[in-house]
């Protein structure tokens, strides 16, 4: 994240995660995470709270980049931005969660703490298995490169921690950083992986508009390769470079990075582009990046490799902060006195788009689905006007298709109150070739105007569409015709304004297959 905004309202601001807070009937041990009560179990005496259904939380004060997570005997360990002081204090720690199905998540506190050594607190930065021991702490051993700014000026440089108890402590490798900055402004957010095919460790690295390029074969010497240089997108961060197997059985390269495009129309989200490296540099298919999420509220991303699977290629996993710097501190989370949530984990894989080209498509992982209640189904609607459903929530998958013959504007009014004046819209607007989640009719975070409304363009030749939604109590996630399209935002509406509306504009729009699943 931009240094200028760490901290309480810089990047040293930090980040945390876990579901919730919850109390366990007969127990006095407290879990964080997304974690779940089940319905008989949970206390009828608890009151309304915006704190999300199954979505990461912060356990308490504030959150915000996620680090990749990494699959370690048997369990998924996910670290994070934390800070303690929120909001009257800087500083940014990485705290740790773990979880056996990315659904739900035990909190495991702080990993690396903040103020500990001569230089700054920890900004984001990622772990590794060290599997051969490379780096000289043993096999086995969980190495962290993570951005701090330096003792000596403040500077961005990035560091070494490793643990040797499994991720869950971490000491400081010395206070010299292993990559120093080489007089750049912009010098922060180190992703690392193993290249098998060179057989070396690879590092990118956001250095404002350019991403770097590194090598090393002991986790502790990089040696500079080549940049890619981005264009339009403003100050990347956080970015990313991993092999997928397409599903024609092509084998691409993915480069990304989250990335400001809002100032072209683009989204604030994660912006990617596939093409080949050939072990040096990154060679794209196109320049003009293309994006993993349209909504307002999907930036630093992450993605991370199926720890269960024996082919990391053929599909990964991502999520990202659920949240936008424009308006980061203006949530009412903090009532509860908490700020900061992720988005789900979805899977990405990667397949054919026109053009020859290849895009990385999402969907829910089928774990979340498995945490549903007996859903609500309706067969078929036609509808020209509305029609509201008999049933209500405010956490929830949503399935439907949508047909039409001509028609200008259809789709979902969710969380709607009593009277129908407050709602959020999640649709497509024929008329003029777009899908779009509207959120001007609800509580929002932002107070500008300018981020009420997130478009992506669409085929409406096809005259139909299917529609993914997940509903949480502060969120809406769209996935459009098989997750080529996702949108992400966060919303705050009333807590009682859990109404479901169907609608139809300048025409009949046929809603068929109609799956309503509570998740709690």
């Amino acid at each position: 994240m931009n240094p200028k905004k760490r901290g309480w309202q810089q990047h040293s601001l930090l980040a945390a995660i876990g579901l919730g807070l919850i109390i366990a009937i007969g127990a006095a041990a407290y879990y964080f995470g997304r974690n779940y009560i089940p319905e008989e179990a949970a206390p009828s005496h608890l009151p309304p709270t915006y704190r999300a259904a199954y979505h990461f939380t912060t356990p308490d004060k504030w959150m915000n980049d996620p680090q990749r997570p990494v699959y370690l005997d048997g369990v998924y360990h996910y670290y994070y931005l934390y800070n303690r002081d929120y909001p009257a204090g800087n500083g940014t720690e990485w705290r740790h969660a773990v979880s056996v199905d990315l659904v739900h998540w035990t909190d495991e506190g702080i990993a690396i703490p903040k103020y500990t050594t001569p230089n700054g607190d920890p900004w984001s930065g990622s772990v590794v298995v060290d599997v051969t021991g490379s780096a000289g702490f043993g096999k086995g051993a969980v190495v962290a490169i993570m951005t701090q700014p330096s003792a000596d000026g403040g500077q961005q440089e990035q560091y070494l921690w490793y643990s040797t108890d499994h991720g869950y402590t971490f000491r400081p490798y010395g206070h010299a950083p292993v990559l120093p900055n080489p007089g750049t402004t912009d010098f922060r957010d180190p992703k690392v992986i193993w290249d098998n095919l060179s057989r070396k460790w690879v590092m990118v690295l956001a250095e404002g508009a350019k991403i770097g390029l590194y090598e090393s074969k002991n986790l502790k010497d990089w040696h500079y390769m080549s940049g890619f240089v981005t264009e339009g997108i403003g100050i990347v961060e956080c970015p990313d470079l991993y092999l997928m197997h397409a599903e024609d059985g092509a084998y691409k390269w993915v480069l990304g990075a989250s990335a400001n495009g809002s100032a072209s129309g683009k989204p604030n989200t994660y912006a990617y582009w596939t093409g080949d490296f050939d072990g040096v540099a990154f060679l794209p298919d196109r320049k003009e990046p293309q994006w993993l999420d349209y909504g307002f509220d999907w930036y630093g991303a992450v993605t991370f490799e199926d720890g269960t699977s024996r082919d990391a290629t053929h599909h990964r996993y991502a999520m990202a902060w659920m949240n936008n710097w424009v308006y980061a501190q203006h949530t009412p989370t903090m009532r509860e006195g908490f700020n900061g949530m992720d988005s789900i984990v979805r899977q990405i894989e990667l397949k054919q788009a026109g053009g020859g080209g290849y895009q990385l498509v999402s969907e829910p992982l089928e774990a979340l689905s498995q945490t549903a209640k007996e859903a609500a189904t309706y067969e078929r609607f036609d509808v020209n006007g509305s029609k509201t459903l008999p049933v209500t929530g405010d956490s929830y998958e949503l399935n439907t298709d949508i047909a039409w013959s001509g028609l200008k504007n259809a789709g979902v009014r969710l969380r709607e109150s009593a009277d129908q004046s407050r709602h959020v819209d999640v649709g497509v607007f024929a008329e003029a070739g777009y899908t779009y989640v509207n959120r001007a009719y609800t509580g929002n975070p932002d107070k500008s105007g300018k981020y009420l409304e997130s478009t992506a363009p669409f085929d409406v030749s096809k005259k139909k569409i299917h529609l993914k939604i997940l509903v949480d109590r502060t969120s809406v996630e769209v996935f459009i015709d098989d997750g080529s399209v996702v949108y992400s935002n966060v919303v705050f509406p009333e807590l009682d304004d859990q109404g479901i509306t169907l609608f139809s504009d300048g025409g009949t729009a046929v809603f068929s297959n109609i799956v309503i699943k509570p998740l709690k």
